[in-house]
């Protein structure tokens, strides 16, 4: 096994400035830190446990189907209500999933998705066995 010291997910925006603007403004992300200079500078979020690089430029959308990021918070319901406000593209209300989740579904600018997940206090994932 490669020990691992860190990860990070890196994405190509079609628009970098219009999504270093919704990771950091509207979703509110922490910047862990810049690169580069000017309009072409990359930046990297802290993403709980691990980061997400938004940088360079995509030529096209990124394909919806091959990344999606999974966003943990406290309270979904909080959440649901503060991103609508931003005007967040909410591709599906929160709602309690068969394995117990209770999972929201948005899209970044370039419709990535990204599901807004809480784990409620009775899950299984709260508990070690």
């Amino acid at each position: 096994m490669v020990h691992v010291l860190g990860s990070r997910v890196l994405i190509r925006p079609t628009d970098l400035e219009r999504s270093r603007v919704f990771y950091r403004d509207t979703l509110g992300l922490a910047i862990y830190r810049e690169f580069g200079q000017g309009p072409s500078r990359g930046t990297v979020f802290f993403l709980g446990g691990g980061f997400l690089e938004v940088s360079g430029a995509g030529e096209r959308p990124p394909d919806p189907d091959a990344v999606r990021l999974w966003l943990q918070v406290d309270d979904v319901a909080a959440a649901h209500r503060e991103l609508l406000a931003r005007g967040v593209t909410v591709l599906r209300e929160p709602r309690r999933e068969p394995w117990g989740l209770l999972e929201m579904w948005i899209a970044d600018p370039d419709g990535l998705r990204l599901c807004v997940v809480e784990v409620p206090a009775d899950h299984p994932l709260r508990h070690r066995p």
